[in-house]
């Protein structure tokens, strides 16, 4: 990792400034070769924080994960606070398009039901688990700037927070279509949060025809809680099939097959160029570059997210995958401060390369690795196993509910097994070596098998798993190659 600082110091956990303490702090830090001190005074009663050894800036996955590690080390009792731009205590964010859109009377998720850490089998931690466990939180508020050498960081309320150690968990946001194209028309829609979620509800309870902009997992999931409302649904994105960036176009078929079985229809190779509005101001229509259009009362914008870096910049960003640039341990450049979940790009072990993962499962373990090294000895470099998953159609009354996971690379060739109806399987070869598997409707010992063939990239029998007759069949001679 040669593009990252070798001298990041290992341990930032003790604070310049307790309660009581003296104002006057002295500090040594080296960031890259050269070292500098600083020395300056502050007023303990400026700081709107009274926890000024841990701060997490950030109320989603990352930040709900983190905050129970403090915990389970014992070091969040008058030590943490947590800054969010959010009204709720953090939440497993993935329901918000797989269960939240569903309709009233098909029984959708509401808080407190997904509060983090339940996703994983954990606690559920409401406002009142924070409040007992001694955690400051600093809701509705948005960081505004930081001032590394003084370690303090300012919000948009006019706070002023201080911190000894830093962890950065702010996510993305939604990229949006420019506003002079239509992109913030009433009745257009944007999911990233609780309140983006409430504000689509109310249109799809006065929605006919709904269109769905983006054709990858918040394209497909909207759509299909659409279906749940009985609305008019098209997706439009400019790829030639669905989740082009995952699915092979074999694969993409079946699930583009299901979803139009289900009302949904495809507009494939288009591209947007606006939106335009009625007399009552709200979006009427969707026009294509092609200059047709299609009629619509509320339309989402899945196109992709975008790191939330702002103000952090001055950490450190990195060029290709965006995001702030981390070591194994997710210290960034400037010694103190740490980035975890989607806005984190790390070195991604297994595969010897920088990544960026903008994925529920990776918000959870790099939060929990993140603060494992801080407060202990681990030096253990984070050895992620990418992995991807989605759930649709699950609501009440569906025809058929549909849930896949995909483990590891895909890259090489694919072998596909399976006819969909029940299941279906991908498996993604390499010189050889099996590099990554998809699975759709398997079984929970099926599932639990794909990890260990992506970790162990062994060596397989392409002619022997071609030749399978059923996805239980290749599953077992993929598992007896391990």
């Amino acid at each position: 990792m040669a593009n990252l600082a070798n001298s990041v110091c290992l341990k930032h956990s003790v604070s310049l400034w307790f309660p009581h303490q003296s104002p006057a702090a002295h500090r040594s830090s080296s960031i890259g070769f050269r070292t500098f001190h600083r020395s300056y005074v502050v007023s303990s009663s400026s700081f709107s924080n009274e926890n000024r050894e841990f701060v997490i800036v950030g109320g989603g996955n990352a930040a709900g994960y983190a905050a129970r590690t403090f915990v389970e080390h014992g070091m969040a009792d008058g030590r943490l606070a947590i800054v969010s731009k959010e009204a709720h205590a953090p939440y497993e964010r993935p329901a918000l398009t797989k269960g939240y859109l569903f309709p009233l009377d098909k029984k959708p998720a509401r808080l407190p039901g997904f509060h983090t850490c339940v996703g994983s089998g954990g606690e559920r931690q409401t406002p009142d688990w924070y409040k007992e466990n001694g955690i400051e939180m600093f809701y509705e508020d948005l960081v505004s700037n930081i001032d590394i050498e003084k370690q303090t960081l300012t919000t948009n309320s006019g706070k002023l927070l201080k911190y000894g150690s830093l962890i950065v968990a702010t996510g993305c946001t939604a990229s949006r279509l420019p506003e002079k194209i239509g992109g913030n028309l009433p009745g257009v829609h944007y999911i990233r949060d609780v309140a983006d979620a409430d504000a689509l509800i109310s249109s799809l309870e006065k929605a006919k025809k709904v269109v769905v902009v983006g054709g990858g997992y918040i394209g497909m999931e909207v759509a299909a809680a659409a279906i749940g409302w009985n609305l008019d649904t098209t997706i439009v994105f400019p790829e030639n099939y669905l989740l082009q960036r995952l699915f092979t176009p074999s694969l993409a078929r079946r699930y583009e097959e299901f979803y139009q079985q289900n009302g949904v229809k495809f507009l494939k190779g288009a591209s947007i160029k606006n939106l335009e509005a009625g007399v009552d101001g709200r979006v009427t229509y969707v026009k294509l570059d092609d200059g047709s259009t299609i009629e619509a009362d509320t339309v989402i914008i899945g196109i992709g997210a975008k790191p939330a870096v702002s103000p952090f910049e001055r950490v450190g960003l990195e060029s290709s995958v965006g995001g702030i640039q981390v070591d194994g341990l997710f210290r960034t450049r400037v010694p103190g401060i740490f980035a975890v979940g989607d806005v984190a790009a790390f070195p991604l072990k297994m595969y010897n390369r920088i990544a960026r993962v903008e994925h529920v499962d990776h918000a959870r373990r790099s939060a929990q690795h993140c603060v494992k090294a801080l407060l202990s000895a681990q030096t253990d470099i984070y050895d992620y196993l990418p992995s991807f998953y989605s759930r649709v159609f699950e609501y009440e009354g569906s025809p058929r509910k549909i849930w896949w996971q995909f483990f590891g690379d895909n890259v090489g060739e694919t072998i596909e097994i399976g006819n969909f109806d029940p299941k279906i399987a991908t498996f993604w070869i390499d010189s050889g070596k099996l590099k990554g598997v998809l699975l759709e409707s398997g079984s929970p010992e099926e599932f639990q098998l794909l990890p260990k063939l992506a970790r162990s990239q062994p060596l397989v029998d392409k002619a022997k798993l071609q030749n399978a007759s059923s996805v239980e069949e290749a599953l077992e001679i993929a598992g007896s190659s391990l």
